[in-house]
C-alpha cells in the first residue's frame, strides 16, 4: 500500500490501534502493548498485513458470493459501500436467523465466504457460516474470541473512523487484487460517510 492514506500515522489517526481494556487470549498475538490507562493497543503493522491477506483471499471469490455483515451502527455504511463497489452482498443491521441455513426463508442466501465487523455482534452470522462450512473473515478487537474465524483483521471494530478506513482499504485492495481498481476510486472521505 504505497500512498499516504495507508501510512501507519493515518492508521493511528483513525484509531484502528485502540483496543479495549479487556483482552481475549485469541488476540494476544496482535497486541502491541498495554497503555497506562489499561487500554490494549493493537499492532498496526499486523493489521496492515492482515488487510492485504484478507483482500487477496476475498478477491478469489465471485463478488456475488461474498457476504458482508455488520450489526454495529458504525459498520453499516462501510459494509454497504464495500458491497456496492466490489459486487458483494451486504446485510446491515439485524441478521435474521436462518439466513444461511434455512432454504425456506424468503431472504435465504448461499454465500461462499462471510466477512463480519464483530464476531460478538455478528455472532448469529458467524455461527451459521461455521455450520455450513464457509470461511470467515472478521474484524476483531482485543476482547473478541476468534473461534470460527479463518482470517483475523486486528482492529478497533467499534470506532466510526476505524471501521471506515479498514473497509475502504479492504475495498481498494480487493479491487486491486482483481485488477479492477480504477484511478477514480472513491476517496476515503466519501467512503462510509452517512
Amino acid at each position: 500500500m504505497e500512498d499516504q492514506l495507508t501510512t501507519l500515522d493515518n492508521y493511528l489517526a483513525a484509531g484502528i490501534h485502540i483496543g479495549t481494556q479487556q483482552k481475549n487470549a485469541d488476540m494476544k498475538p496482535y497486541i502491541y502493548k498495554v497503555r497506562d490507562d489499561g487500554l490494549y493497543v493493537l499492532d498496526v503493522k499486523k493489521t496492515d498485513n492482515k488487510i492485504k491477506e484478507a483482500a487477496k483471499f476475498l478477491s478469489k471469490f465471485p463478488p456475488e458470493k461474498i457476504l458482508v455483515v455488520s450489526r454495529r451502527q458504525y459498520g453499516q455504511k462501510p459494509i454497504e459501500d464495500f458491497a456496492k463497489l466490489t459486487g458483494a452482498t451486504a446485510i446491515a443491521g439485524r441478521f435474521i436467523p436462518g439466513t444461511l441455513t434455512n432454504p425456506n426463508l424468503r431472504n435465504f442466501i448461499e454465500p461462499d465466504v462471510l466477512m463480519v465487523t464483530d464476531p460478538r455482534g455478528d455472532g448469529q452470522a458467524l455461527k451459521e457460516a461455521s455450520k455450513i462450512g464457509i470461511p470467515v473473515v472478521a474484524l476483531c478487537d482485543t476482547d473478541n474470541a476468534t473461534a470460527g474465524v479463518d482470517i483475523i483483521i486486528p482492529t478497533n471494530n467499534k470506532g466510526k473512523k476505524a471501521l471506515a478506513i479498514v473497509h475502504w482499504l479492504l475495498t481498494r485492495e480487493t479491487l486491486r487484487e482483481r485488477g479492477q481498481l480504477s484511478e477514480d476510486f472513491v476517496s476515503l472521505e466519501e467512503f462510509g460517510e452517512s
